[in-house]
């Protein structure tokens, strides 16, 4: 063996410059020959050019119909019934978006749902984050318990919980539990409710405190790790914490550190990328929800952006293409809902791709 291993010619820093000379001094045509023409390049090219025609084909089935709702957007009604217009705009035009800008009062939706998915966002981050951390890191009884709880959230239709919920709200009697837990007469709360009612902070109805059409319901749902998807947030930062090694916390406990600072100034600057992915989560769906706020916000009053899907009425019109032409106007608005969305995974997205990668939730 040790003679086989000898006998092996060595390749040294001169042998590679003498081919290199050599091949440097061949004529063009046998080197682009020698380079081009062989099989390892031609399963190469052929490869190449089969992964960019699937690659291509795999984007227009995907971006196309997004293609075809913004090209319609800019379309004359004229367009629609015009044969010879496809994706191109004959008679180019903003009306639809001048329409959906100030006759559905867009900006009025707009300032409100970002009020609510900001603070729904920032509540539901943190407040997942806390109950992670501790299903993650702290061995208790009832953990797996709670952690099937949490994992129920997540399979358990809305649906079914749709009416208790509103019921719930609309009868908050949150001033009888304080009054039975402490003993007070009802006189000094009946004086808060006074109080409450004449600032206008809370309707106040018979039967408890009327929580809908205010932010109310959203905020206390967030708040107490409740709201929607919440199941899936905490599953998601329970993996990532787990990956945290023990030996960070232990260092801190040492060092005299207690739990809730070791988690503030430890934990959490290193699951920001984490923090960001859920956070994008929290804001993305609640901006676009329109069960909770259907439920909850049962007046006009308070626009938000699943409202204003609906027909102009300098827009109405009546004529061959009216059903093409009210499809193209709620695509327009789908488009002027969903742009801040897009605007923010813009400049997100390296955090989101990072939180997913350490969440746990894709494979190896």
């Amino acid at each position: 063996m040790d003679a086989n291993m000898n006998s092996t010619p060595r390749i040294t820093k001169e042998t590679k410059r003498k081919i290199k000379a050599d091949f440097e001094r061949t004529p063009l045509k046998d080197r682009l020959k020698a380079k081009f023409v062989n099989l390892y390049f031609f399963q190469k090219v052929v490869w190449y050019i089969f992964r960019l025609v699937l690659l291509i084909g795999i984007s227009y089935v995907v971006l196309y119909p997004f293609f075809t709702k913004i090209a319609g957007s800019f379309m004359s009604p004229e367009d629609f019934v015009d044969v010879t217009v496809r994706l191109i705009p004959k008679n180019f035009t903003l009306d639809i978006y001048k329409a959906v800008l100030t006759e559905l009062k867009y900006f009025s939706a707009f300032r409100n749902t970002l009020i609510i998915s900001l603070s729904c966002g920032i509540l539901q981050t943190f407040v997942c984050c806390l109950i992670a951390y501790g299903l993650a890191k702290f061995r208790f009884r009832g953990n797996k318990l709670i952690m099937l709880l949490v994992i129920l959230t997540m399979v358990v239709p809305h649906q079914t919980l749709q009416l208790s919920m509103f019921m719930q709200f609309r009868y908050f009697d949150i001033w009888g539990i304080l009054s039975l837990l402490s003993g007070h007469a009802s006189t000094g709360i009946e004086g808060l409710d006074a109080v409450l009612a004449n600032i206008h902070l809370i309707p106040l109805k018979d039967g408890g405190v009327n929580l809908t059409n205010t932010y109310w319901p959203l905020l206390i749902l967030s708040a107490t790790g409740l709201a929607f998807k919440n199941g899936l947030y905490i599953f998601m930062l329970r993996q990532f914490f787990t990956g945290v090694p023990d030996a960070l916390e232990e260092s801190a406990y040492i060092d005299g550190s207690g739990t809730f600072r070791t988690f503030v100034t430890i934990i959490l600057p290193l699951s920001i990328p984490m923090m960001v992915t859920v956070f994008l989560f929290a804001f993305c769906w609640q901006w676009t929800d329109d069960f909770y706020t259907e439920l909850f916000f049962t007046t006009s009053k308070i626009v938000l952006m699943p409202d204003i899907v609906d027909i102009p009425t300098s827009l109405k019109t009546d004529y061959a293409g009216q059903n093409m032409y009210y499809a193209a106007i709620r695509n327009t608005c789908g488009l002027c809902i969903i742009m801040p969305l897009v605007i923010l995974y813009a400049f997100c997205q390296n955090f989101l791709v990072q939180g997913i990668e350490r969440s746990g939730l894709t494979a190896d």
